[in-house]
């Protein structure tokens, strides 16, 4: 086997087996499913599954869907271990398990590592030879396209190379498509790997494919050394998921070997839609997006020092070694009291705001953005904040509603239950509302209070929820007195937006902030009040 006529390297994604070993991951059947279809519309070339013999209903239930419904051009891909010592292949009932589940193609794992034979499976040299050579011959008369996966192979090497390479050996006599090396440990260095797959390709004459975990932080780096010295497949995980330190990061190993290296893996348009894949993977697998992951962390092109931003305005390859729409992503000039006046002129066209380095308005808003950082404000987290701060340093922003004052009361009850209540009053237009909600704690019972006493003038709030909140002591030597800043993240049906609030009082910080997550979700429906009695203006 070799990579398809139109590429120079095949992607096989393991997702969904080796990346439910992630501490924290648990998929469903749907899950699964869905994953799987997203990543074959993507363009990956062999998607495994999972492990059909291990009992599992999610398993058994998601060959079954896929058997109905087959991917549309991805080869999906069983797992399997070789047959137990001193039983017959066709005997082996976890064997069977994985014939039956209707994979095309099926991953073979072996032990190439004398000391795992010996000790782990307390068996033969000799025995494990025959268990992989049966297995892989087993599977090849049922029609399977067949990767043997040399599992700890390079561990091996080190340890009794002629052991190592008979195991590959063995396999490959037995008819197996691919020999896969596995860096098991993730221990390996890039110039081993490199050197020990030329060893094996020449030894075996045989497609390689390269399988490296992320114990030394170098399994993309001996993903594209194994490449260089020949492999022909590399397997990997979207974002790196996988046990312990996880395995090699197809969203990094992607975008390396085709716009670095020039080996061809994805269609361009496909590569354009690495961002949106593996964010979609983290939410399938209920995962926060890595904010500082290469190529497709939302962190990766954002640039917050002021003669960064200078620069990679007039020319962004000063600071971007990809421009980042070829991978999905978008540049982000970060808020910040860091930020030049470049910065607030990008913002500011983002809004349809045309403001110069030598406008007053942008002195004028450089000054307020590091006076508001000074006291503890963050904007290049909340985006939203900011755009509402330029938009009134501006005179652009009309207030939708006038606060009056709040009150919040907390009660803990001698059974230990705590209750809140929050009372609020506002004004829309001279009309006055006051209104009372209950919550979890006293920010939700503000939330509640605020959407209660805007309903009737602004229905769209229905569609804006409160996804996120987080709270951070800025100076933490005042103890119970510090300054407090509160993130809110706030959602309505097609997007998502951060606000901040800093205050002493974290019941305040958790007002202002939201209250600009609600005025700009409002403002950015086009929101305008209803007020009774009147027409809408």
């Amino acid at each position: 086997m070799s990579a398809p006529a139109d590429k120079d390297v095949n992607l096989y994604d393991s997702t969904l087996r080796d990346g439910a070993q992630t501490e924290g991951i648990s998929y469903s059947v749907e899950d699964k499913v869905k994953i799987a279809r997203r990543l074959d519309d993507f363009g990956i070339d062999y998607i495994e599954g999972g492990w059909p013999a291990a009992g599992n209903r999610t398993e058994i239930e998601f060959f079954q869907r896929l058997r109905e419904q087959p991917l549309r051009r991805a080869r999906l891909v069983a797992f399997a271990s070789t047959r137990r010592p001193k039983t017959a292949a066709g005997e082996d009932r976890h064997l069977r398990s994985v014939l039956e589940a209707g994979a095309p193609a099926v991953a073979v794992v072996g032990k190439s590592w004398d000391l795992h034979v010996v000790d782990v499976v307390r068996t033969t040299l000799e025995e494990n030879l025959a268990m992989i050579e049966d297995t892989v011959r087993l599977c090849k008369e049922r029609g399977l396209e067949v990767i043997f996966d040399a599992e700890h192979f390079f561990d091996g090497v080190k340890d009794n190379a002629d052991y190592a390479l008979a195991t590959a050996t063995a396999a490959r006599r037995a008819g197996a498509d691919l020999i896969c090396l596995c860096d098991t440990n993730g221990g390996c260095l890039p110039h081993e790997v490199a050197e020990m797959v030329g060893a094996a390709r020449a030894a075996l004459e045989a497609p390689i494919g390269i399988h490296a975990h992320n114990d030394g932080d170098l399994a993309v780096a001996n993903s594209l050394a194994a490449v260089q010295a020949g492999a022909v497949q590399v397997q990997g995980t979207m974002n790196g998921y996988g046990e312990r330190c996880g395995n090699a990061n197809l969203c990094s190993v992607i975008p390396n070997l085709q716009l670095k290296l020039g080996k061809r893996c994805l269609d361009e348009e496909a590569l354009g839609r690495l961002y949106e894949v593996s964010h979609y993977v983290a939410e399938m697998a209920n995962q926060a997006p890595q904010e500082r992951q290469p190529f497709v962390g939302r962190s990766a092109f954002a640039h917050k020092g002021g003669y960064h931003v200078d620069a990679v305005m007039k020319r962004p390859e000063t600071y971007e070694h990809v421009p980042p729409e070829r991978v999905g992503n978008q540049r982000r000039l970060l808020v910040s009291d860091q930020a030049g006046a470049g910065t607030v002129v990008y913002k500011a066209k983002g809004l349809e705001i045309d403001l110069t380095k030598e406008s007053p308005e942008t002195k004028e808003l450089i000054r307020r953005v590091k006076e508001m950082e000074h006291d503890g404000y963050q904007f290049e987290g909340a985006e939203a904040s900011f755009e509402l701060l330029v938009k009134k340093t501006m005179g652009l922003y009309r207030g939708l509603f006038d606060f009056q004052g709040f009150r919040v009361i907390v009660e803990r009850h001698p059974s230990g239950e705590i209750s809140s209540e929050a009372t609020i009053m506002v004004t829309v237009d001279g009309e006055k509302e006051h209104t009372a909600a209950e919550g979890d704690g006293p920010v939700h019972a503000l939330d509640g209070a605020l959407r209660k006493a805007l309903e009737q003038f602004y229905p769209e709030i229905a569609e804006i929820s409160l996804t996120d909140f987080k709270v951070r002591v800025i100076e933490g030597k005042e103890g119970t007195a510090a300054k407090v800043r509160v993130l809110v993240e706030t959602s309505d049906t097609k997007d998502s937006w951060s606000t901040v609030g800093v205050h002493t009082n974290i019941i305040e910080a958790s007002w202002q902030a939201l209250v600009d997550g609600v005025e700009y979700g409002l403002a950015k429906m086009g929101a305008r009040p209803r007020l009774p009695g009147r027409r809408a203006t």
